[in-house]
């Protein structure tokens, strides 16, 4: 019997859960459980769904200090980080809840000329199957299944291994509030994932982009609607009309906060104009962010999740200085027994440098010159990623010019490239995403198909 187990990333000897990795036919009986329960659930009356949200909700918010603990145990996470990750996780099932209540159709003119009555219907689409990552444990599964259980469906969740014990207790909190077999969360690796994938009438994905390409095949091969979140190469463009040190603070945290691993994670800064001041400001707040024991309340930056992760952002510092970059600060392996790896800040890369190209999932950032606005966009632009992307100036034109010309799914102006909010639309451009966009009024529209009736009067 294959096994998964989670370890802690600041202290690998710690085993946080070993479980049964979930089988072919461990998929295909949950499945089975859930279809037959999603029946009774979708026809519930709106009320009823939204008291169980609620209710789960509810049981999440009460057990605030224990998954805050869990969370930093099991990925990493610092303190202050995972907490208002539970916070999130409130309220992401209190505004499901409510959703439940939004309009389901529209009336339309019927095409007989006013006898007769044309409408459209949202439905559930049946069993959603929700892969999830790692960095989020429970935001990102609520924020999949909690609008697939609002408007009806069964949600089965095939966590990243390294979550698998945030994943199985926040399942065990919401599980009493929903009908039994409506929620299910399969332990396991890329078998568990496929199988997931393949039982699903509506799928939907956080991780990378080479293992996104692959699910949106599979399931857009069998006519599933499908979206997958593949994570970005996220570019700040700093004018140089700010507040140097206060924008220094944001970008250092939207780049090295929780050790870079988000997928909205700052990963390059463009300075127009010269750096040099910028970027010694960068520095002394990188610096100052604090790298250790992420249970410690004034650590910003803890350990990356594995030592894969860690080798290969060292290996990104190793071959900056091998192209002639300059690594500004970090490149080196943190404190202790644990995967840390120093925030490393680096600059003078060459212009198709891996650091300036693809994402690397860790503590680590690249810092480079424009000459204009019209410069920094085209670089901002120039690779084939574009989930976020910040623009920090005083002057309006200069952001109106950036809300126009970045090729991203979320714009932020005078605001880090982190941070999502659970009631707006979430989503990339090119490589980030593929599909519709996430969260907020758009999980309706993922969820439900759309249905059109046509009632003619009786012919006579």
């Amino acid at each position: 019997m294959s096994v998964v187990q989670s370890t802690s990333p600041q202290n690998p000897t710690d085993l946080v859960v070993t479980v049964a990795e979930a089988t072919g036919s461990d998929v295909d009986q949950a499945v089975r459980r859930a279809r037959q329960a999603q029946r009774a659930w979708a026809a519930a009356p709106p009320a009823e769904r939204a008291a169980a949200l609620h209710g789960a909700g509810e049981a999440v918010a009460a057990a605030a200090d224990e998954l805050a603990t869990l969370v930093v145990r099991e990925v990493g996470k610092p303190r202050a980080e995972a907490v208002g990750e539970v916070a999130r996780s409130v309220a992401i099932l209190r505004y499901y809840a409510q959703q439940v209540f939004d309009p389901i159709g529209a009336l339309h003119e019927p095409s007989s000329g006013g006898r007769g009555l044309a409408y459209t219907r949202r439905r559930a689409r049946g069993i959603a199957a929700l892969i999830t990552p790692w960095n989020f444990p429970l935001a990102i599964p609520l924020w999949k299944a909690a609008p697939a259980l609002a408007f009806g469906n069964a949600a089965v969740i095939k966590p990243a291994p390294q979550a698998t014990a945030c994943a199985l207790r926040l399942a065990e909190l919401i599980e009493p509030h929903l009908p039994d077999g409506l929620l299910a969360v399969l332990p396991g690796d890329a078998e568990a994932g496929q199988a997931v994938v393949a039982a699903g009438d509506v799928v939907s994905f956080t991780g990378s982009a080479a293992v996104g390409s692959l699910v949106a095949s599979a399931a857009a091969g069998r006519g599933v609607a499908t979206q997958c979140e593949m994570g970005g190469q996220n570019p700040t463009i700093v004018m140089p009309d700010v507040d140097v040190a206060a924008v220094a603070r944001q970008v250092a945290y939207a780049a090295f906060g929780y050790a870079g691993q988000k997928c909205t994670a700052t990963k390059r800064v463009i300075v127009v104009g010269d750096p040099a001041g910028f970027t010694e400001a960068l520095v002394a707040a990188t610096e100052a962010l604090g790298l250790g024991d992420p249970a410690d309340p004034a650590t910003g930056v803890g350990p990356v999740i594995d030592q894969a992760a860690r080798d290969r952002v060292l290996d990104a510092a190793a071959s900056a200085r091998a192209s002639g970059g300059r690594v500004l600060t970090g490149g080196h392996p943190g404190p202790g027994a644990g995967w840390f790896v120093a925030p490393t800040l680096v600059d003078n890369l060459p212009a198709d440098h891996l650091l300036l190209r693809e994402e690397v999932f860790g503590p680590i950032c690249a810092v480079s010159r424009a000459g204009s606005i019209a410069e920094a966009i085209d670089a901002a632009n120039d690779v084939r990623y574009g989930l976020t992307a910040s623009v920090f100036t005083n002057d309006l034109d200069t952001a109106l010019r950036c809300a126009d010309g970045l090729a991203a799914g979320q714009i932020k102006i005078n605001a880090p490239t982190t941070g999502v909010d659970f009631y707006l639309p979430f989503g990339g451009e090119r490589d980030s995403s593929f599909g519709q966009r996430e969260q907020g009024k758009a999980a309706q529209e993922f969820y439900t198909s759309l249905h059109t009736v046509t009632t003619a009067v009786a012919p006579t």
